[in-house]
């Protein structure tokens, strides 16, 4: 018989499986007791089979495990709040409570939360002057916070921490009605 197909013989009992010897089927299965064949695949294809599916899903829950440690504040990490490193409020009106990694300053990014300790967005302070070299790039910049809904981009002329005149980049985890939750109160 070829090692590639298995045959049911037995409404309990099921010919060898390649690589995995005999297995025992329940009575109440709906495979036909008396013959039915189905088509197998080598060890080495389904280990390969295998081995994409756990990369898959690893790789599409890494995403949802990293928004999971910044959901709530404080952050997970090496953030720090940005009001215990430079002189600014705990919170910002039209940005909320901001924690940054302090090694990925000027840039960010800086991790925004509502009065209740929900993310609401991630923002970028990007340098004018490093915006107009056509040397510097930002490249790989962290989005840690998970789904976008919107993106505003706007001028900032400098404040504690980005003195710089830069431009702020900010991607809103929450629809443009629910951004009232860093509004001035």
């Amino acid at each position: 018989m070829d090692k590639r197909y298995w045959r049911v013989t037995d409404p309990v009992q099921v010919d060898e499986v390649p690589g995995l010897g005999n297995l025992l089927v329940p009575a109440q299965s709906n495979m036909d007791a008396q013959t039915r064949y189905r088509s197998g695949a080598s060890m080495e294809d389904a280990m390969r089979i295998a081995f994409a599916t756990l990369a898959l899903v690893t790789a599409f829950s890494l995403p949802a495990m990293a928004a999971d440690q910044v959901e709530k504040a404080p952050p997970a990490g090496a953030y720090k709040r940005v009001s215990e490193l430079v002189k600014l409020p705990d919170f910002l009106p039209g940005l909320g409570q901001l924690y940054v990694d302090p090694k990925t300053l000027p840039a960010g990014p800086f991790l925004a939360y509502d009065r209740d300790g929900k993310l609401v967005s991630t923002v970028y302070m990007l340098p004018i002057e490093d915006l107009t070299n056509k040397d510097k790039r930002f490249e790989d910049l962290a989005s840690p916070g998970g789904k976008v809904d919107h993106v505003d981009v706007y001028f900032n002329a400098g404040h504690p921490g980005v003195e710089k005149p830069h431009a702020h980049v900010v991607l809103w985890h929450v629809s443009k009605a629910d951004e009232t939750r860093v509004a001035a109160k």
